[in-house]
């Protein structure tokens, strides 16, 4: 266990550090030849425009400019986003911009300037016969120590396209500009800062490289986890998606025949993102399958369960929820340190005669929806799983008659965001539900549709699971 937890750290901080380390490289490349080159003023051209379009490239913005000032506050140098400007132009908007607008605010502040809709924040300054549309903005000072050598701004023209974690890489980012435009005044040690620098980009793409296929491995492990192939059952159907937001996910779904021939079947949502969660999805995932019965593993005791069931006397699918009081246990008391929960709902159906039994660990609330529309909501009846030990699990059982169908999600599709980072909401999610469909597919999909209407080219920030089961009316 404490090699997987290193493992998970490490990947996490080389997660974290790839993309400012890909910027990095581009910029130690042009620094090289910065430093290299006798026309100091021709080299400083291209090494500005290449730090611009790393940096867009990096956020995906569609504009930018980049002044560097003197010790004195005085411009230096500059690139700006009229291009055609004339010099007198050139100068009117420099000296603008650096009074009212947001490289004014950046300048005298010395913090990352974020502006999400630039309609309603007076540190957004019009310009002018500007010929292009900006809703978001994003301002980073380049520092070294507590001198101010410069001022990159980003620009986009959809409000919300920038948000702290674009905020957070450009500060990034800004450390390694501003470390280059010192070093770049020190080419006298070229031949020293060379040898490091190639050292350090051959490092670069070493962590790179391992890191995507540490990655993708990862990836491919945790699709093994999922199922490859869904229960047929006569008089049902099951339909599912799933999206994650990165390579690796917390979210799982699974479907799944136990012994007995009922149905089990879970969706659930591990806290947090990225490899950690992965790696808690996998054994939260094989632990219900093992507890439930629907796995006998050599060598693995279930007196727990075999107790339960003499003590209660209950049913088959009762006693195949008990995993979830079992894994909260197992979990609880074996990692609880980590800090990772799981909300989970699992249900045990009868497909002969409907009835089904389930446990709602702290998860999204469950809705099934007959012809006429909805007709109950399947709320938690318990606490997360792993938070704390000893924790009660209630069993619920309901019937899921002919023609009605059972649809369960994940959070990340009513909190998916729009490009203007809105929310899709709950309460869109329900009017479209209430709306009966003929089958579980064409649920889920009518869902689908509405919700990457929503996101359109919005960057995914939580996975997006749904699971749903229809029953097929009598002839």
């Amino acid at each position: 266990m404490n090699e997987i937890n290193s493992l998970k750290k490490e990947l996490n901080k080389l997660k974290s550090e790839k993309a400012a380390f890909q910027a990095q490289s581009k910029l130690l490349e042009n620094f090289v030849a910065l430093a290299r080159s006798t026309d100091k003023e021709k080299m400083l051209g291209a090494f500005l425009q290449t730090t611009l379009d790393v940096s867009a490239e990096l956020t995906a913005a569609e504009k930018g400019s980049l002044f560097l000032l003197a010790k004195n506050g005085v411009v230096t140098d500059s690139i700006l986003t009229r291009s055609d400007a004339t010099p007198e132009q050139r100068s009117q908007l420099i000296g603008s911009v650096l009074d009212k607008g947001l490289a004014g605010w950046v300048r005298r502040h010395r913090q990352i300037g974020l502006i999400a809709d630039t309609s309603d924040d007076d540190r957004w300054l019009d310009l002018p016969n500007q010929p292009y549309t900006v809703g978001s903005a994003l301002a980073v000072p380049i520092l070294r120590g507590e001198d101010l050598l410069g001022i990159l701004t980003l620009l986009h023209a959809q409000p919300g396209h920038f948000d702290t974690e674009s905020a957070e890489l450009m500060k990034m980012t800004a450390v390694q500009i501003g470390s280059a435009l010192e070093n770049a005044s020190l080419y006298a040690k070229l031949d020293e800062s060379y040898r490091s620098l190639e050292q350090a980009k051959i490092k670069i793409e070493a962590y790179s490289k391992a890191l995507d296929a540490e990655m993708e491995k990862g990836r491919k492990i945790q699709m093994d986890f999922l199922p490859h192939k869904i229960p047929y059952l006569p008089g049902w159907e099951i339909a599912y998606y799933f999206h994650p937001a990165r390579q690796v996910s917390g979210d799982f779904y699974d479907a799944f025949i136990l012994p007995d021939g009922l149905l089990g079947m879970v969706i659930a949502d591990v806290c947090d993102k990225g490899v950690g969660s992965a790696l808690f999805m996998a054994l939260f995932r094989s632990l219900i399958r093992v507890f439930s019965g629907q796995i006998s593993l050599r060598g693995v005791s279930f007196s727990a369960i075999d107790e339960k069931k003499r003590e209660t006397h209950d049913d088959e699918s009762s006693i195949a929820l008990q995993a979830v009081a079992l894994t909260n246990e197992y979990i609880a008391e074996e990692h609880g340190q980590e800090g990772m929960f799981v909300t989970l709902f699992f249900g045990v159906l009868n497909p002969k005669t409907g009835n089904m039994a389930y446990v709602n660990a702290g998860h999204e609330p469950i809705h099934i929806i007959g012809p006429s529309g909805e007709k109950e909501t399947l709320t938690t009846t318990g606490p997360v799983i792993g938070m704390m030990p000893n924790a009660n699990y209630n069993v619920k059982k309901i019937m899921i008659n002919p023609g009605d169908t059972l649809i369960g999600y994940t959070d990340g599709v009513t909190e998916a965001h729009s490009p203007e980072n809105k929310l899709f909401t709950k309460e869109r999610f329900l009017s479209i539900i209430k709306q009966p469909a003929p089958s579980a597919f064409d649920l889920i999909e009518r869902i689908k549709t509405e919700l990457f209407h929503h996101i359109n080219q919005a960057p995914q920030f939580d996975d997006i699971t749904m699971l749903a089961i229809h029953r097929e009316p009598d002839n």
